[in-house]
């Protein structure tokens, strides 16, 4: 696996790992054994960062496009997102409103296509 994906999948920010790890290729075992047993600079960086733009995302409660209409384009410490959380800038509160509807609206979608599917699966059923 190379580096950048198995970054992605644990979820932190590849620049700031160590040379070995950025230069390397990971096994399947290799990526597992991290995401069981973690080394200190592993932990360190999911505790305190910096984190990529996804991980910033999740913490603040937006959506990557949301950091981006925002205008933060860097990657952003545990200690930062924090600050940010205590402040609440106008464009975050908007922007965590914003996510907030999409995600109940995609819910709602969801529901609706579910039900459906029952309702058509219960017709067929019947018409056996």
């Amino acid at each position: 696996m190379k580096p950048e994906t198995a970054a992605k999948k644990l979820g932190i920010y590849l620049p700031a790992t160590p040379t070995e790890f950025q230069e390397g290729e990971l096994t399947r075992d290799d990526f597992l054994e991290l995401q069981a047993n973690p080394p200190e600079w592993l932990s360190e960086l999911r505790r305190t960062g910096p984190h990529p733009r996804s991980e910033v995302a999740r913490k603040l409660g937006v959506s990557n496009s949301g950091l981006a209409r925002a205008g933060v384009d860097d990657v952003l410490t545990t200690a930062e997102i924090k600050a940010l959380l205590e402040e609440m800038p106008e464009w975050l509160v908007a922007e965590r409103a914003t996510h907030a509807a999409v995600r109940e609206d995609a819910a709602r979608s969801a529901e609706k296509k579910a039900e459906k599917a029952r309702k058509a699966e219960k017709a067929e059923r019947s018409a056996r």
